[in-house]
């Protein structure tokens, strides 16, 4: 995987093989930030990554200047990997081993975006549940986002604040607000 833009533009990160997770493919996270690039100012965006595994998402985000970063992950590997680079990368990333759902509960974040890649394996009202803790805890800002990625065999298009969806290959990108 690798950084796309930013100050950390090109940038290669290598997670150790035995993570059990799934990153985001460049082209589907190029797609999103292109996205997010035109709708957001990322120097003064509020961000939490959800199901974070390697962090991809997150120092992409950093990349670009958001400062006010939080992950959450519940396997212990991950988070150490996230720690250890966002260290090396001098990026301000909060992170924070946690089970999702517990995390959600509790929260009193209030952000400009939340994104969530949950395994794919989820079924489709598990993704919906977080969408529906998400909003009835209120943890966007107004004009804010959430984006959960999820396989083509997950239709979340009835969910309530689901505003659209992107397909990139396997992957697709669902947007509320």
């Amino acid at each position: 995987m690798r950084i796309i833009s930013g100050t950390n533009k090109g940038r290669r990160i290598t997670a150790p093989k035995k993570l059990p997770v799934r990153p985001t493919t460049d082209m589907a996270k190029e797609a999103l930030f292109n996205i997010l690039n035109n709708n957001f100012n990322f120097s003064n965006l509020k961000v939490v990554d959800l199901f974070s595994g390697t962090g991809n998402i997150a120092y992409e985000f950093a990349s670009r200047g958001a400062e006010n970063i939080t992950v959450v992950d519940s396997n212990f590997e991950c988070v150490k990997f996230i720690k250890k680079t966002a260290l090396e990368l001098d990026f301000n990333i909060t992170v924070i081993k946690s089970d999702v759902f517990k995390y959600l509960e509790k929260a009193s974040v209030k952000a400009d975006i939340i994104f969530a890649d949950p395994p794919y394996g989820f079924e489709d009202d598990t993704f919906k549940r977080i969408a529906e803790i998400i909003f009835e805890n209120d943890l966007l800002n107004t004009g804010g986002q959430l984006i959960i990625e999820h396989s083509k065999k997950t239709d979340l298009t009835t969910s309530l604040h689901f505003k659209d969806s992107r397909k990139y290959g396997n992957s697709v990108f669902s947007f509320f607000s």
